[in-house]
């Protein structure tokens, strides 16, 4: 009964990103406003509000529960907040199960006020050094922001596995994270097992988009699902990494991908497929040694 064993997981994990914010428009903002206090745009506000009503479409699309429910997790800047002030319009009352500000999926830290001509040198050195492992100076770089969503992950799994998320009559969950461009990417990273090399090449999201991690039959969970090949090409996955990403729609939980490359082959150079090597050499040894004992 692969179903019932995996009733307690999320229906879905939904990635978004906040809507256009001020500093998304004019760069000079971050000079004289916090980040965590850059606020939406008219635009930014409209596109939350669409994004709402796209958020509840998919949820409640055809083949959907009756009786689906979300829960929210979100950054505390306040271009996040507001993105799901907005969002949440759509909504009604008891669709929501709960609310959490998590700052470990807040922004990738760039430094205090920031000096837009300082900030163009600086991430022109950001590309030659590598996107990331990049740190800004008084900042943070991608790979200290994989670090701390790693242990929001850890925590998301605790939530899951002791079933602090479902509530009364819920039989399917939406786990919805409302954050920012790169520490989404940097969670589908981590939670995907992509590689550096690969993370580099993702796209960001553009404002209020989101990407839909769904629970396949038989309980791994897939962009492919809810999403085209088009698009995930588009979000920069590699032909190998597509190819994860509709294995996994029908996996099995807890199953290897033998032809996922960046498991395995990556790491090394003409690995045997067995250990015939090993073992025909080892009986050359023995037989050595029997001759010099006759001799």
């Amino acid at each position: 009964m692969p179903h019932a064993q995996h009733k307690a997981l999320p229906k879905r994990i939904i990635l978004m990103r906040h809507g256009e914010s001020s500093g998304n428009i004019d760069g000079a903002a971050y000079a004289t406003t916090p980040d965590h206090k850059i606020p939406l745009t008219p635009q930014g506000l409209a596109q939350a509000r669409s994004a709402g009503e796209r958020l509840v479409q998919v949820m409640a699309g055809d083949g959907g529960s009756e009786k689906w429910r979300a829960y929210f997790y979100v950054s505390p800047y306040e271009r996040t907040r507001a993105t799901l002030r907005e969002a949440g319009r759509a909504f009604g009352k008891r669709r929501v199960i709960g609310v959490r500000e998590e700052c470990r999926v807040r922004e990738q830290d760039f430094g205090n006020f920031q000096v837009e001509e300082r900030m163009r040198v600086v991430k022109e050195t950001r590309e030659r050094f590598g996107r990331f492992f990049y740190r800004f100076p008084e900042g943070e770089s991608a790979a200290d922001v994989y670090d701390r969503v790693s242990g929001f992950m850890e925590s998301l799994w605790r939530d899951i596995d002791m079933n602090r998320l479902h509530q009364g009559d819920c039989d399917e969950l939406n786990l919805i994270i409302v954050s920012h461009g790169l520490t989404s990417r940097v969670f589908l990273m981590k939670w995907f097992k992509w590689t550096v090399e690969q993370f580099e090449y993702l796209n960001n999201f553009g404002n209020c988009e989101f990407r839909v991690m769904e629970l396949g039959p038989g309980g791994e969970y897939s962009l492919a699902i809810h999403h085209t090949e088009q698009e995930l090409e588009q979000w920069g996955l590699s032909e190998d990494m597509i190819a994860d990403q509709k294995w996994r729609a029908t996996a099995k939980r807890g199953d290897w991908n033998e032809k996922c490359p960046w498991y395995l082959d990556s790491f090394f150079d003409n690995l045997a497929d067995s250990d015939d090597s090993v073992e025909q050499e080892e009986e050359e040894e023995e037989e050595e040694e029997e001759e010099d004992g006759k001799q």
